[in-house]
Formats: C-alpha cells, structure tokens, sequence
C-alpha cells in the first residue's frame, strides 16, 4: 500500500486487516441495519440519536413491531414520543399510546393517531430517532450506540467524534470527520486499547497508513 507516493511496511496481521477493510468500505454506506448515528441539531437546538427502525406491523388496530439497538429488554418507560425524519435534519414526533417488550431487540409499539393496518403500514420499515436525553437513559452503557458523540484518539492524537456506528460480526466501525473527509475507523480486538465512559474518549492504535486510505482514496 501507498501514501503520498511512500510505500508503507505493515505487520502482516495488520496487512491482511487493512487489505479486507479496504475491499469492505465502498459496501459500508449501503447497509440498512445494524447503524446507529446522531444527527446535527434540529429544532430548537435539539440532537437526535438514530435508535432503531419500524420493521413491521402487528395486528390490524395500528400497532407496530419496532427493532431498536439499545442494548436491552424495554418497554421504553416513560417515553412520550419518538421521531421520524420529515426531511433533512428536520424530525416530526409520533406520540407513544402504549409499549410493550417483545423481546430483547424488539417491542411493540401503538403510537397516537394509528388505528388501522392501512396506517401503520405507511410508517413500517422508517427509521426512529430519539432525543439525545431519552436515548442516552433508555440505552445501557455497553450498547455501541452509546459511544455516539465519544472523541476516537488515536495513539494520542485526537481524530475527532463518533458520528455513527457501524455493527459488524467481529468490530465496530465508527465515522467520523477527518480534514473534511468521511473515515471509518474500526474497533476491535486488535486496535482498541480503552474505552473511558467518563471522559467521553475511546483509545485505538490503528496500524500506521489506515487513515490515509481516505486522505489519498476520491
């Protein structure tokens, strides 16, 4: 491999690593499920966190089958509504009737003003968004989408905030900003050293020459 018309020596397990992610990436951004990501502030200053998916409708009097990637069992108590992107960084709520835990990933879900099979199919298979303070106490701390807005730090040099993450069998991918270009940075058992919950920060040490995939790759 290549940069800036250098060519870099890597360990062979991080070769073999670099060459598998490299084939993977034009993939990524097709992937429908599995991604949690925020979304800059909307009305009123708010942030939005992506939570999950309407995968399916559940009888014929408008109830709905919501998958969510929180991390646990809920019957998301307490939540008044969730939202659904209008249009770009534009989110309209659907206040909850009623929730019900259908498994570990899964609850039931009658939101206010769905009363029919017709209706709640219109709203099956759209993307959920919660507010950052509803996310941040329904999820628990072990959830990866719970290391959205967390600063990636690579060997000590800061690279920048999580802006989504991406599930995988074996890692994560997370995406974030660098010199106004879009990385993916994969959390594994290879590169990640720590995660630190209090400070917000989770430390890698990537392979020398990954992030110059995107900084030399149009």
């Amino acid at each position: 491999m290549t940069g800036g018309g250098t060519t870099i020596r890597l360990p062979l397990c991080h070769s073999l690593v670099l060459q598998q992610f490299y084939s993977a990436i034009k993939k990524i951004f097709s992937l429908k499920s599995g991604v949690m990501q925020n979304s800059p502030s909307g009305a009123g200053g708010m942030n939005y966190y992506k939570a999950g998916k309407l995968v399916a409708v559940y009888g014929l009097k408008g109830e709905l089958v919501l998958k969510h990637e929180l991390g646990r069992k809920t019957s998301l108590k307490d939540l008044k509504a969730i939202f659904i992107e209008d249009r770009k960084d534009s989110f309209l709520p659907w206040f909850i009737e009623r929730a019900k835990a259908k498994s570990y990933t899964e609850v039931y879900l009658k939101l206010e003003g769905v009363n029919t099979r017709e209706e709640a199919v219109k709203l099956a298979q759209k993307e959920i968004w919660l507010r950052e303070e509803d996310f941040k106490r329904l999820a628990t701390k072990t959830s990866p989408a719970n290391l959205l807005g967390y600063t990636i730090i690579n060997n000590k040099d800061r690279l920048g905030e999580i802006l989504e993450v991406i599930e995988q069998p074996h890692q994560l991918l997370c995406r974030i900003e660098w010199n106004n270009k879009e990385v993916l940075v994969p959390v594994n058992e290879i590169f990640l050293k720590k995660i630190d919950h209090k400070k917000k920060e989770v430390m890698v040490a990537l392979p020398e020459g990954l992030i110059d995939i995107y900084l030399n790759h149009d």
